[in-house]
């Protein structure tokens, strides 16, 4: 019995072990259930602040999106009609975009917006909301950006409508885009059009911002509001709102409609919300004869049969339309027996008409000497956000005629030899 008493104690002991760690783990639970709560909590608190966080999501969604540099403080100032002239202007890559809230399917409440009758479809003069006060656009910008050719009276491309305003709470440039009437069927067997609309402010052409497309329609109403931060109500005069009127095309390049210009100088928006119309107008064509040069060198290396492709320089490109300047790129295309084999493309050379670009680019024949051999050169302005436009094109080869064929029996008459020349560019 001496014996016996140790180890019962002993087990005792070990039968108290799982009681302690049974207490410590529910004292654990509770403690992670709690702080899983109240990190909840704080979350929930966060996104009920009048000021979220900036968050990117796709344009045509429809839903917010603020800008990740504004703090409370610079969003919403007080006294901004005071402040804005002893302020110094914001740099203009300070610009940020937001899209005010619509319904949970991205698509706004349905409104009837009547902008005017149709006498006022003639009329371009921008009209105030609030009534009782005066007009206060200049006659002269007015002339600017609805003088149209004889031509372009005759062919109607429509009228668009929108509303300017100047948050000065927020420190905000404010456009809607309401609708377009009376535009031209793009779709010949349907004859109507899918139209959306994309919008650029000038002269940056950083910040682009597009609508939805609406489908077979003539008359879309888009209704769409487009808010732009960082931009100081001083600052505005020396801006221009640039819009292009476009058809979505699901198998090849969208259609474009035409485009309105629109110059803000003289546009007072101290007295409220401006309701405007322009008439749509043709885009601005390039002529054939004006595209431009490419300065290309070429090399060919018989031991390798190699080809070495040097695109040196661009010079006298044409502007890209009436937004501003190119952002020219080139594309290079090798063909063996008229399909392509391979293809390279030098990087983007930012607002500029004379491009030097010094890219080299080294080609495998797949076979021996050029005679099935040809290269194809594609300058291209750089669109964020849409398709790039072909600005020239350039075909070297032995089938090519003028310059190109010439350039190409010279590389095949002297080979190793690098040789350097200037042709002109055709339409693409």
């Amino acid at each position: 019995s001496k014996n016996m008493a140790p180890i019962a104690t002993g087990r005792e002991e070990f039968d108290e072990i799982p009681t302690v760690v049974g207490i410590f783990s529910a004292f654990g639970l509770v403690f992670t259930v709690s702080l899983f709560a109240w990190i909840c909590c704080q979350r929930k608190s966060s996104k009920s602040n009048k000021t979220p966080p900036y968050k990117f999501v796709h344009v045509l969604k429809g839903v917010d999106i603020y800008p990740e540099n504004l703090n409370s403080k610079k969003k919403f100032g007080a006294d901004e009609k005071n402040d804005i002239k002893n302020k110094p202007a914001m740099p203009k890559n300070s610009l940020h975009l937001d899209l005010e809230k619509r319904d949970l399917n991205g698509n706004f409440p349905k409104t009837n917006p009547k902008a005017g009758s149709s006498s006022d479809l003639e009329n371009v003069t921008p009209k105030l909301f609030p009534e009782g006060e005066k007009e206060a656009v200049s006659a002269d910008s007015l002339k600017s950006s609805t003088s149209l050719s004889s031509e372009e009276k005759q062919e109607k491309l429509g009228t668009l409508f929108f509303s300017l305003e100047y948050n000065f709470e927020k420190k905000a440039f404010v456009v809607n885009i309401k609708e377009a009437r009376g535009l031209p069927a793009m779709d010949e067997q349907s004859m109507t059009s899918d139209p959306y609309i994309k919008m650029t402010i000038l002269p940056e052409k950083k910040h682009k911002v597009k609508t939805r497309v609406l489908r077979k329609t003539l008359d879309p109403a888009f209704d769409e509001t487009f808010t732009f931060y960082g931009i100081p109500y001083t600052q505005i005069q020396e801006l221009a709102l640039h819009f292009t009127i476009l058809s979505f095309d699901r198998f090849s390049r969208d259609d474009i409609i035409g485009e309105v210009l629109i110059p803000l100088s003289g546009i007072e928006l101290s007295g409220g919300k401006m309701l405007m119309n322009r008439e749509i107008i043709k885009r601005n064509v390039r002529k054939s004869s004006g595209r431009g040069e490419l300065l290309i060198s070429l090399c060919y290396q018989s031991t390798t049969n190699t080809l070495t492709v040097v695109v040196l320089k661009a010079r006298h490109l044409p502007k890209s339309d009436v937004s501003g300047l190119s952002d020219p790129y080139v594309k290079v295309n090798l063909y063996h027996a008229k399909k392509r084999i391979s293809k390279k493309k030098t990087h983007v050379k930012k607002c500029t008409p004379n491009a030097v670009f010094n890219e080299l680019f080294v080609f495998d024949i797949p076979c021996e000497g050029l005679e099935e051999i040809s290269v194809e050169f594609l300058v291209l302005d750089s669109e964020r956000g849409s398709r790039n436009e072909v600005i020239g094109r350039l075909v070297l080869g032995a089938a090519a005629e003028g310059s190109g064929g010439e350039h190409w029996k010279e590389i095949c008459d002297f080979p190793r030899r690098q040789i350097a020349k200037w042709h002109m560019l055709c339409d693409g």
